[in-house]
Formats: C-alpha cells, sequence, structure tokens
C-alpha cells in the first residue's frame, strides 16, 4: 500500500527523500567517513535534512554518469553525522545533534501549498533560512523538536521562480530538479505584495548561491504550470549501428557489440523479440526496465543512450561495459580478497541505496549482473525485476529472481520489501570471500529449504568485521536484517566493515579499484564467454505475427503493449547535472 505523508504526497515513514542543505554542512565538510556502527533495529521516527552535495564537489557540477541523484547523496551523506544510534549492537562516536533553532532565517509565515499529488491545497507554516532550505509546517513551529519534524523538506536554491495567476489569483511557482526530473512546486497567497515580498525573498536567496559564472536567477510570468518543452529528437534504427560482435545470448533476444556509425561510439544492444517476450509474459518486466533504465543515473548503474523498436524487436542501446561479470572473475581467481570485497561491496550499497531513494527494489543481485568497467568500477545490469513505486513499508509478494539468491521471506510467500536487495547483498558478499554460496543444492526444494531455516556458516578465517557483516546481512527476519529497518543503505554503510571507506570519494570514482581488468581498448572482448562470440550477429527473421501469451491473450507485435517505448534521451535526465542540489519531494 503506497505511504503517504499529510500533504497526500507519496512518501517514505521516516525520511523525506530530498532536503535543504543542512546546518551542519562544515562538519560534514571536515569528516566524510562513517562512525562505526552496527544494526539500526527499531530507531525512532525522524527527518534527514540534506548536506551541500555542491561543497562535496568543491563547487564543480559533476560531469554525466559519475554521481548519483543529488538526493541520494544529500540525503545519505546528512545521515552518516545525523542519524540516531538507538538499540543499536555495536558501539559508535555519538553524532551531532541536529538542526538550532539559531540558522539564520530569511522569511516566514503561512502559505497555501498545492500537493503534488493530490492536487488540493493545505495551509502550510514556511520558514525560508539563507542557506536555501524552505521548511513548511502545518502550524508554526514552538519547539527545537517542532522545527525539527517540517512536513515539507524542500530547498530553493536552483530554483527559477514565476509569477501566476492561475489556478488561483496571487500564485507562484518554484521549478527545480528533483534528482533527474524537473519538478514543479506551487503556492498561493492573499495579496500580491506577499505574493512579491516571497518571491524575492527566494530569489535573492538562490542567487547568493549560484555558483561563479552563472546566470543569476530571476522572476518569469507563466499563465500555467506547464511541463518544460522536449528538446527534438532524432529517431533512432538499426541502420544507425554497425553490428560487430555478440556478447551474449538469451531465452529473449541477444546482446550486440555496435558501433554508432555517426559518432563511432561503441554500444551494446540489447534486442529482444516482441513475440517471445509476449509468450512469455514479460512484457510488463520489460517496460519496467525501460523506464527504470531511463530514469536512474548513477556511476554504478549501466546507462541507456536509447530505446527504440521494429516491427518485431525492442531495442536497449546500452554504455558497453567491457571489464567482465564478477561470475567470471571469481571463477577464475575462486575468492577475494576482504579488501577487494569491501570495494565491490561498497559501490553496490550505494548504488542500490539510490534505487530505493528511487524507490525501486532491484529483485535481482547476482554476481551474473555485476560488471566491471574498463578501470574496475561496478556496473549493475539487467533491471528486468525491477519493481518501482516501493517506498519504506510498502511491500509486494511476486515470486521472482534467482533460485540461489531469494530471499527467505519471498520462499515463505510473505510479502515483502526493499530488504531483499540487502539479503542479495549478503550473498554475493558471502560468495566473494568464501568462493561458494551461502545455501546451495541442485535440488531446489532442498536448496529452498536451507534458505529459510538453515543457519548461515561464516568461515572462521575471515575478520570478525566480515564475519558480522555477513551474518546480519543474511538475517532471516528482513526487518532486523542489516539495511531492513528505515536508514536503509545508511544502516549497511555504517557497519565496521566499511570504517574508512570516503564515500563521496568513492561515489566520485576517486578511490582507486584493487583490481583492473587487462583490456587493451573498447573492442577488447577477452571477458566475454567464447560461446557467445562465435554466434552470428544477423538477426533471425521475425516469427509469425499475433503470438498468444501464456495467459491465453494474442497480441499483435505491434500492439498498445509497447507504446512509448522509444527513447532518445530526454532533457530532464541529462539536466540533472545542470544542479547542484534538487527539491524535495512532498
Amino acid at each position: 500500500m503506497e505511504q503517504r505523508n499529510e500533504d497526500g504526497d507519496m512518501d517514505m515513514e521516516i525520511e523525506n527523500p530530498d532536503c535543504g542543505e543542512s546546518p551542519q554542512s562544515s562538519a560534514a565538510q571536515q569528516q566524510l567517513h562513517l562512525p562505526p556502527g552496527g544494526e539500526q533495529a527499531n530507531c525512532s521516527p525522524m527527518d534527514s535534512v540534506s548536506t551541500l552535495v555542491s561543497q562535496y564537489f568543491g563547487g564543480q557540477r559533476p560531469p554525466p554518469n559519475e554521481v548519483p541523484s543529488l538526493n541520494y547523496m544529500n540525503q545519505h551523506m546528512q545521515l552518516f553525522h545525523e542519524a540516531p544510534s538507538q538499540a543499536c549492537s555495536m558501539p559508535h562516536e555519538p553524532l551531532p545533534s541536529r538542526i538550532p533553532i539559531s540558522k539564520s532565517l530569511i522569511k516566514e509565515g503561512y502559505l497555501m501549498k498545492r500537493g503534488e499529488h493530490i492536487k488540493n491545497w493545505r495551509r502550510r507554516y514556511f520558514i525560508l533560512y539563507q542557506d536555501g532550505t524552505f521548511f513548511g509546517y502545518k502550524v508554526k513551529p514552538k519547539t527545537q523538536k517542532e522545527y525539527l519534524q517540517p512536513l515539507n523538506n524542500f530547498t530553493v536554491k536552483n530554483s527559477k521562480a514565476l509569477f501566476m495567476d492561475t489556478p488561483k489569483p496571487f500564485t507562484f511557482l518554484l521549478r527545480g530538479l528533483q534528482g533527474t526530473n524537473i519538478v514543479d512546486r506551487m503556492f498561493y497567497v492573499e495579496t500580491n505584495a506577499e505574493r512579491e515580498a516571497w518571491v524575492n525573498a527566494i530569489v535573492n536567496v538562490t542567487n547568493m548561491h549560484k555558483s561563479s559564472g552563472e546566470c543569476p536567477a530571476t522572476v518569469s510570468t507563466a499563465s500555467d504550470a506547464v511541463e518544460p518543452p522536449e528538446l527534438p529528437r532524432n529517431k533512432v534504427s538499426l541502420s544507425d549501428f554497425e553490428m560487430l560482435k555478440v556478447l551474449g545470448m538469451g531465452t529473449f533476444g541477444k546482446v550486440v557489440l555496435c558501433r554508432e556509425k555517426a559518432s563511432s561510439n561503441l554500444f551494446a544492444i540489447k534486442i529482444l523479440k516482441k513475440s517471445v517476450l509476449i509468450e512469455k509474459d514479460e512484457v510488463i518486466h520489460t517496460m519496467t526496465e525501460n523506464r527504470v533504465l531511463q530514469t536512474c543515473r548513477h556511476p554504478f548503474l549501466t546507462q541507456l543512450k536509447y530505446s527504440f523498436q521494429t516491427e518485431d524487436r525492442l531495442c536497449f542501446v546500452m554504455e558497453y561495459v567491457n571489464g567482465g561479470e564478477l561470475y567470471f572473475h571469481l571463477l577464475h581467481d575462486r575468492v577475494f580478497s576482504e579488501e577487494r570485497t569491501r570495494f565491490y561491496a561498497a559501490e553496490i550499497v550505494t548504488a542500490i541505496g539510490y534505487l530505493h531513494d528511487m524507490n525501486i527494489v532491484y529483485r535481482d543481485l547476482k554476481l551474473e549482473n555485476l560488471l566491471l568497467d574498463e578501470m574496475g568500477h561496478i556496473r549493475i545490469a539487467d533491471f528486468g525485476l525491477c519493481k518501482e513505486e516501493m517506498q519504506y513499508g510498502v511491500m509486494t509478494k511476486t515470486f521472482c529472481g534467482t533460485p540461489e539468491y531469494l530471499a527467505p521471506e519471498i520462499l515463505d510467500e510473505n510479502d515483502y520489501g526493499r530488504s531483499v536487495d540487502w539479503w542479495g547483498l549478503g550473498v554475493v558478499s558471502y560468495e566473494m570471500m568464501c568462493g561458494r554460496l551461502p545455501f546451495y543444492s541442485r535440488d531446489h526444494e532442498i536448496l529452498f529449504e536451507l534458505i529459510m531455516n538453515d543457519s548461515v556458516r561464516i568461515p572462521a578465517n575471515l575478520s570478525s568485521q566480515a564475519q558480522d557483516f555477513l551474518a546480519r546481512l543474511l538475517i532471516k527476519e528482513p526487518s532486523r536484517r542489516l539495511g531492513g529497518s528505515t536508514l536503509d543503505a545508511v544502516d549497511v554503510m555504517r557497519h565496521p566493515f566499511f570504517a574508512g571507506i570516503d564515500w563521496v570519494k568513492l561515489t566520485k570514482k576517486e578511490i582507486p579499484p584493487p583490481w583492473k581488468p587487462e583490456v587493451r581498448d573498447a573492442c577488447d572482448t577477452r571477458y566475454i564467454p567464447d560461446e557467445f562470440l562465435r554466434e552470428p550477429v544477423q538477426l533471425t527473421p521475425p516469427a509469425a505475427p499475433g503470438p498468444v501469451s501464456a495467459s491465453g491473450t494474442r497480441w499483435p507485435t505491434d500492439g498498445p503493449n509497447f507504446e512509448k517505448f522509444s527513447f532518445y534521451g530526454s532533457r530532464t535526465s541529462l539536466s540533472s547535472y545542470m544542479s547542484s542540489t534538487s527539491m524535495g519531494d512532498h
């Protein structure tokens, strides 16, 4: 069931997806390492207040595909320093206190705010601070505790203000970025003088935080809230690419290494047969994968360049990652050191935490889906089993995944949530450090019984931190599992196994990988299995039209299933890197 806050906006139980700048940014700049700590069981609800990502990046804009959504970085970097340490089984240093009421205030007062999902108006008391924080409350806060519990946690930095006279007189709109999307926040007041006072205050604060070389913020007028115009897009087809080698094959199609004729850039094109997708009832999963790839940008997730369709096929044009699967490398090395495992696991944690922050559960974490790029950094691939709209506390019950990696709650036919991804992290981390699966049998019935009921056996030669890390990730009860609390990824990142990790440097790829693939150039396919490379790149002719799905429904291959599939790069996905902060989702 969807979780919504009092404003009717979709929300997690305790975290606001985006927040204003943290009053403790100076402390955050000085210390970016996690204090050690264990599982955050039964932690009380809290509001996160975001930190200055622009300062983490030294005032420079992160380049495309190099940093996750600033929403995620803001929220989680701040939680490293602010999360309460209640009911922790491992000692750690006390965390600093939260926002002081003495924070520099610019303007405050009542505004009428329109809901983001339920489009009605609510009276809220807003406070604008000099650092760009824009907090909203049901009534004017009177105590420290009330100040620390805003209903709305926005920032006005890098936003644009627009005067409007519809749907209400004296309306104004703030347009800014939430993750990779442009988001509008609408307010109205009783007089034009009030509106001008608020907008002028917001513009002044916005201009204070503009980076050097940028034009100052201005006020625009608009007759109504409209979506930003799309940039012109050029259609893409298979004829725009030269097919070179087969990189992989599966039930639904193949992955082919291709060179884009116009740019000479290499891409991996995942080509799926529509008829097979329909017959196997995989249309919904494929469309979900397409949406996730279009909206997500993170340095440790494979990136989508284009998606398009032909009469009989769907095509995903992905960045080409040629460092090989972790599965391939573990077969060769048999076991990874704790140091190497820690590095890969840390990059996986930031990527999974980012997906959770986007309300997406991955559900298919396994070594075969963990690729290495040419420098040795992780790239998570294959988003076909992702589930959207999965805020904290929201459950689903679809039975899906790879048998050896299924969490106990999935096998027990219970509803499950985001914690299944942390179980998956436990399984792949165990494989890397121990050289085998934590639970295994060729007989799936026995395997499932082991996963649900058997205790995990952890080798004694691992460090105590590594043993505890694996044990906590592989706890059967999802609410007690590391990462199973409302803190999600922060819970995992604060574990002593990751002590000493500088998470900002990690996400900026400033920490050298422990191992670098030996690839000569971008065309090097030495880490691709020979059985795929020997396959012909030609596409087989399409099957007869109108396949019948497993549920008995006959669909034309160009029918409504695949509407809105094509994607040629979007304005909003690229514009996420034109701002050093984002607006909250309330």
